[in-house]
C-alpha cells in the first residue's frame, strides 16, 4: 500500500500554496498545504496512516495546515494551542454539526457531538441527568455481575483475540446497562455489525448509497439501529428502568423540558456507539501495554489485590491510582478518538493564520499527545508520565486531551473510566497475560486506531486469589 501510494504522490506532485489569501491589512498569515491528487487529494495517504500523515504535515508546515481530501480542502490543527482555538470557540466561528456531516452526518445525525451552540447546550442539559453520580453507582452495578459472569467463562490460552473478546464484552455491558435487554446471540449480532457498519461508514471513499459498499453498509446500519430503538421507545415511557435508554425517555432538565421520540433514538445511536467503540479500543490496549510490561501489570494486581475487593464500588475508582497512571497513559499514546471535526461558520483565525467561512477543520489531538515538543520521549508507554512528581501534562491544559474540550467535552468520559477500570480490576485478579515477543501491532482506523489482528496475547487464569 505505502509502494502504491508514493507511486502516486510521485504521478501528481502538489507544490505548497497558500488556502486563502488574507484580507489586506489584517495581519494574518496563510495557511500553507497542499492538495495533493486531483478530487482524492491526500486521502488515501491519510487513509493508509493517519498519524504518520498528519505527522508529516505538522513537520513541513506546522501546527496549522490543510490538505486536500475528496475534493475538499482540510484545515488540520496539532499542537495544544492550535487544539484549544478550535475545541473552545471563543468567536462560534466553529460548527461541530457542519463538521461531522460530510465525515458521518449520515449515520450519527442529531446524536449529541454533532449539534452546535444553544441547542447543544439545551440537549446536553437533558442529556447530563443520564450521567449524573448516582446514575454512574447504578450502572456499575448493573455491570459488575454481568463482567464476573463473562470474565468466568473466557476460554483464554495461546493466542487469545483480547480486542474480539473485550469487544464482544463491552457490546454486551452497552446493551444491559445502556438498553435494559437482554438479547439473544443472533439479535446482539445483528446489533454489532449493525453499530461497525456505521462507523465504518465515514471512511468510504465512495461515498453513495451503491451496491454493498462501505457507505451503503453505514446507512443500513443506521436503519437498523432506527428501527430497534423507535421500537423500544414505548415500553421505555411507560416503565421505570434504570437503564440508560428509560433514564433518557424520562429526563428533562431544570425547565422541564424533555426529549422527542427522534431525539431519544438519535442519542442511543450516537451513545451507544461511543461508549462501546472507544471503551473497546482503551480496554484492549491498556491490556496490551501491560503484556509488554509485566512490572506494570503486577504493579496494577497487587494494587488490586491490597483493595481486598473482587469488585470495585464507584468510591473505590480513587484508591487505584496506578491503575489511573496507566489508563490516561494508554489514552495518550492510543487515543480512543484520534480526530474530531469542525466547519467554520465565518471567517476566522487560528494561531494567527486566516481560515475563512466554511472551511473544514480536523483536529487532531492524536498527534498533538505524541509530539516530541510537549512530550518527552512520545511514544514510549510511561504512566509515571503522569505522577504527581512529573505531571508532564500540565505542560498545557490541552496537553492531554483525549476527552475533547470546551462546551463538547466528551459528556461520558467518567463512564468511560469507570467502566474500563472495572473490567480491569477483574482481569488483574483473574489473569496473568503476556504479548509474544515478536508480536507486531497492526491497527485499522475507525473512531481511533484499532488492532487489525484481534490483539492475540497469551493468557492464563490465576491459580491463587481467583475471586470465582
Amino acid at each position: 500500500m505505502q509502494s502504491t501510494l508514493g507511486k502516486l504522490s510521485k504521478a501528481y506532485p502538489s507544490k505548497p500554496r497558500p488556502l486563502a489569501e488574507p484580507p489586506a491589512g489584517s495581519g494574518l498569515k496563510p495557511v500553507m498545504g497542499d492538495a495533493g491528487m486531483p478530487f482524492l487529494g491526500n486521502t488515501l495517504e491519510a487513509l493508509a496512516d493517519p498519524l504518520a500523515s498528519a505527522m508529516a504535515r505538522y513537520e513541513k508546515f506546522g501546527p496549522v495546515s490543510w490538505s486536500g481530501s475528496l475534493n475538499m480542502n482540510i484545515v488540520t490543527l496539532i499542537g495544544p494551542e492550535a487544539i484549544e482555538c478550535g475545541w473552545m470557540n471563543r468567536e462560534k466561528a466553529f460548527s461541530s454539526e457542519q463538521g461531522w456531516e460530510p465525515m458521518i452526518g449520515p449515520f450519527f445525525r442529531r446524536g449529541i457531538m454533532l449539534m452546535d451552540f444553544d441547542e447543544h447546550m439545551h440537549h446536553r442539559r437533558i442529556l447530563q441527568q443520564a450521567f449524573t453520580r448516582p446514575r454512574l453507582n447504578g450502572y456499575l452495578d448493573m455491570m459488575t455481575p454481568h463482567i464476573e459472569k463473562t470474565l468466568a467463562n473466557w476460554d483464554v490460552g495461546t493466542g487469545f483475540p483480547m480486542y474480539s473478546r473485550t469487544k464482544d464484552l463491552t457490546l454486551s455491558l452497552a446493551t444491559e446497562v445502556f438498553m435494559g435487554a437482554s438479547l439473544t446471540e443472533s439479535e446482539a449480532h445483528r446489533l454489532e455489525s449493525a453499530f461497525e457498519a456505521a462507523v465504518r461508514g465515514g471512511q468510504a471513499i465512495v461515498r453513495a448509497d451503491v451496491r454493498d459498499w462501505t457507505w451503503a453498509r453505514g446507512l443500513r446500519g443506521r436503519e437498523a439501529l432506527q428501527q430497534y430503538f423507535r421500537s423500544e421507545i414505548g415500553a421505555r415511557r411507560a416503565a421505570d428502568g434504570d437503564d440508560l435508554f428509560s433514564v433518557l425517555c424520562h429526563s428533562e432538565d431544570e425547565d422541564g423540558n424533555t426529549f422527542s421520540d427522534e431525539d431519544i433514538v438519535n442519542h442511543m445511536i450516537f451513545v451507544m456507539m461511543a461508549a462501546h467503540d472507544t471503551s473497546t479500543i482503551a480496554l484492549s490496549m491498556l491490556t496490551y501495554f501491560l503484556g509488554r510490561h509485566p512490572e506494570w501489570q503486577q504493579r496494577l494486581r497487587d494494587e488490586s489485590l491490597a483493595l481486598g475487593k473482587p469488585t470495585i464500588d464507584y468510591d473505590d475508582l480513587d484508591a487505584l491510582p496506578s491503575l489511573d497512571l496507566a489508563f490516561k497513559e494508554t489514552l495518550r499514546i492510543n487515543a480512543p478518538v484520534g480526530m474530531l471535526f469542525r466547519k467554520t461558520v465565518a471567517d476566522t483565525d487560528i494561531l494567527g493564520h486566516y481560515v475563512p467561512k466554511g472551511t473544514l477543520v480536523s483536529i487532531h489531538p492524536w498527534a498533538s499527545m505524541l509530539r516530541k515538543e510537549w512530550w518527552p520521549d512520545p511514544t514510549h508507554w510511561d504512566p509515571e508520565r503522569f505522577s504527581p512528581e512529573r505531571r508532564e501534562d500540565k505542560v498545557h491544559r490541552f496537553a492531554w486531551a483525549p476527552f475533547g474540550g470546551g462546551a463538547h467535552k466528551c459528556i461520558g468520559l467518567y463512564f468511560g473510566g469507570m467502566e474500563v477500570k472495572a473490567i480491569m480490576h477483574q482481569l488483574l485478579q483473574r489473569f496473568e497475560w503476556s504479548v509474544p515477543a515478536d508480536y507486531r501491532l497492526e491497527v485499522t482506523y475507525g473512531t481511533g486506531p484499532t488492532p487489525a489482528d484481534g490483539l492475540p496475547i497469551d493468557m492464563r487464569r490465576r491459580v491463587v486469589s481467583d475471586p470465582a
